[in-house]
Parts: C-alpha cells; sequence; structure tokens
C-alpha cells in the first residue's frame, strides 16, 4: 500500500533535513548548476531564500523532499512561476517529485501564476524531464552543451514551459497531498 505524502511550507527548523535532501544532490553535480563544494549554510541560504517560497515533503513524518517557488523574474515577468525540486534518493521513482509538481502548479494557480518555466533542465536528467512532460511542459528552449556533467562531460540543458491557464492534465490534481 502507497504511503500518504504531506506536503507544506518548510519551517527554519526544517533546514538541517532539507539539507539531507540537498546536499547529496548539490554535491553529486548531475542535475544543478550549482558549486557541488557550496557549503551548508550556502545551500539552505539559497533553498529557503527570501525570494521564494520553500516546502518540504514528507512520508510518516520525515522529510523526503522538498521545492521553492518564486516569480521567474521581476517586473512584467513575475507573472511566470519557476521552482526547483530535489528528491532524497532512497524516494526515487516512488511520486513524491510528482506529489510536489501538483502541489507547485496549484500553488502557483492559487497565487495568480499564469506559466511556470524551468530554466535549466539538464537533459541527462531524464526523470525530470519526463515527469515534466507528463505534466503538459514542453521543451521550449535547448542550450548546447551548456552543463558540464561530472560523468557525461558537457550536456544540453532544457528550457520548459507550461501555462497555467487551462487545466491540468487528467489525474494530476494535488487536493489530497495537502
Amino acid at each position: 500500500m502507497k504511503t500518504a505524502l504531506r506536503i507544506r511550507s518548510a519551517q527554519s527548523d526544517d533546514a538541517p533535513a532539507i539539507w539531507g535532501v540537498i546536499g547529496p544532490t548539490i554535491r553529486a553535480g548531475e542535475t544543478y548548476a550549482l558549486d557541488r563544494d557550496m557549503s551548508e549554510a550556502d545551500a539552505l541560504a539559497y533553498w529557503m531564500g527570501e525570494d521564494r517560497t520553500t516546502f518540504v515533503c514528507e512520508e510518516n513524518g520525515v522529510i523526503v523532499g522538498t521545492y521553492y517557488i518564486r516569480a521567474n523574474q521581476a517586473g512584467g515577468g513575475k507573472h511566470i512561476s519557476n521552482c526547483g525540486f530535489m528528491t532524497g534518493a532512497s524516494v526515487t521513482g516512488r511520486g513524491v517529485a510528482q506529489a510536489m509538481l501538483s502541489h507547485a502548479l496549484d500553488h502557483a494557480r492559487e497565487h495568480g501564476f499564469r506559466g511556470m518555466q524551468f530554466n535549466f533542465v539538464v537533459s541527462a536528467n531524464t526523470r525530470a524531464v519526463s515527469l515534466w512532460k507528463s505534466f503538459g511542459f514542453e521543451i521550449v528552449g535547448r542550450l548546447p552543451q551548456a552543463f558540464h556533467h561530472p560523468g557525461l562531460g558537457y550536456v544540453d540543458a532544457f528550457v520548459m514551459f507550461r501555462s497555467l491557464e487551462g487545466a491540468l492534465p487528467t489525474g494530476t490534481s494535488s487536493a489530497a497531498t495537502r
């Protein structure tokens, strides 16, 4: 039986658990264009910055994933949201990222965003590309060899976008995850 996931706003005392999720991803250097050697304090300041709202995904009270949402740009571009997602390695393939994305799309709509854009999706991150596409995102730009992957060398990065003005694809409502 699948365990229920709970998504809630992050609090400052969640920082150690958030670091437990984001730290290994940053250190691996395979999916985010962040300095692999950045300090825990710098990573948490980035992930939980004042320009974004950060959420955590819990399974049985344990934080297994986290995401942030913010305006992609200021001024005339503030109606498009941008997010970052990370999940713990132990929950890969168990629907955590799917639940967080569903929650993020609902949250973005509720806060007046008209679209969501991922600015830099590493092409080798096929799980993320596939998930984003399953939620109606399209690759609207390709940045040739924009990311230096530690194992694959230079790979492309994608800009992915979806409008929030239409209905979500079937089966993606996050009402049950709140």
